[in-house]
C-alpha cells in the first residue's frame, strides 16, 4: 500500500488504472525488487511496452528510406544528390557508406558527420547545382509550392520541381523520387498533394528524358510491394507510397 500512495502522489490519474492486471504486475515486480535488496528511487510505472512488438518495420518511410539506400549502394555512383528527404532516415543511410550531398529550404545545423555535405537552397528558384550520376527526392515533392516549410506558393510546383530535378540527372544517372499516391489524387493543403500513381510518368520532361527502371509502392497498411507493375496498386489506395527509380537517357 505505501507504493500505492506513492504512485497516487506522484501521478493522481493513476488511479483509476492502479487495480488493473497490468499495474497489479509492477507492484508484483516492484516487491520482488525490493526482495533482492534492490532500490527504488522513484516510481515510474511503465506496464504497456511488454506487449509492444520490437519495433515499426512498416511505413513509407521506413521501406522507402532502406529500399533507395540499398539502390544507391548498389549502383556505387560518382556523386549522390538529395533534394530535401528525411535526414535521420534516408540521409543517415546512406552517410554511413558513402558521402551525400544534401540541399534543402530549411536550415540544417552543422553535423559533426563529414559525408553529410549540407547546404540551405530553394530548389525551386537556384540552378547553381552541377550535374550527378545520382540524385533522390524522397516524400518531398509533395509539399513544393504549398508554403508548408517557407517555400512560394506555386500550384505547378511538383511539375516544377520534376522539371528541376530531371535537369541535375546527367545522361546514364538515376534518380529516385517518392512521394504519396492514392487512385484520386487531391491537394490537401498545405499538408501535402496525393497523386494518381501514374501522373508522374505522364508528366513530358519525365517521357521525353526519363525511362522507369522500377516501380515499388506502399500500400494503405504501410506494407512494402517490391519491384511491381502498376496495375498491381489496390483500386481503393488512398494513402500509399510510390517510389519510381528512373534513368536518363
Amino acid at each position: 500500500m505505501k507504493i500505492l500512495s506513492k504512485l497516487r502522489k506522484r501521478n493522481p490519474y493513476l488511479t483509476l488504472r492502479i487495480f488493473s492486471a497490468e499495474y497489479q504486475q509492477y507492484l508484483k515486480d516492484c516487491a520482488q525488487w525490493k526482495a533482492q535488496g534492490g532500490i527504488i528511487d522513484v516510481y515510474r510505472p511503465i506496464v504497456d511496452e511488454k506487449y509492444d512488438n520490437a519495433g515499426m518495420a512498416k511505413g513509407h518511410y521506413f521501406h522507402q528510406d532502406l529500399l533507395v539506400a540499398s539502390f544507391v549502394q548498389q549502383k556505387k555512383p560518382k556523386r549522390h544528390i538529395d533534394i530535401g528527404s528525411r535526414i535521420d532516415g534516408f540521409v543517415a543511410h546512406v552517410a554511413s557508406f558513402r558521402k551525400i550531398e544534401v540541399f534543402d529550404i530549411r536550415h540544417l545545423p552543422k553535423s559533426p558527420h563529414e559525408n553529410i555535405m549540407f547546404r540551405k537552397v530553394d530548389f525551386m528558384t537556384s540552378n547553381e547545382m552541377s550535374e550527378s550520376d545520382s540524385v533522390s527526392c524522397l516524400h518531398t515533392l509533395e509539399h513544393f509550392g504549398l508554403g508548408r516549410y517557407g517555400d512560394p506558393i506555386s500550384v505547378a510546383g511538383f511539375d516544377k520541381g520534376v522539371q528541376n530535378l530531371i535537369s541535375l540527372v546527367s545522361k546514364g544517372g538515376m534518380l529516385y523520387i517518392s512521394f504519396p499516391i492514392g487512385v484520386k489524387s487531391s491537394v490537401q493543403f498545405n499538408a501535402h498533394r496525393i497523386l494518381h500513381p501514374a501522373y508522374l510518368l505522364q508528366l513530358e520532361p519525365i517521357s521525353k528524358n526519363m525511362v522507369l527502371e522500377r516501380f515499388d509502392f506502399v500500400d494503405d497498411n504501410g506494407d512494402l510491394h517490391l519491384n511491381a507493375n502498376m496495375c498491381q496498386v489496390p483500386n481503393d489506395l488512398s494513402y500509399g507510397c510510390g517510389i519510381y527509380s528512373l534513368k536518363r537517357v
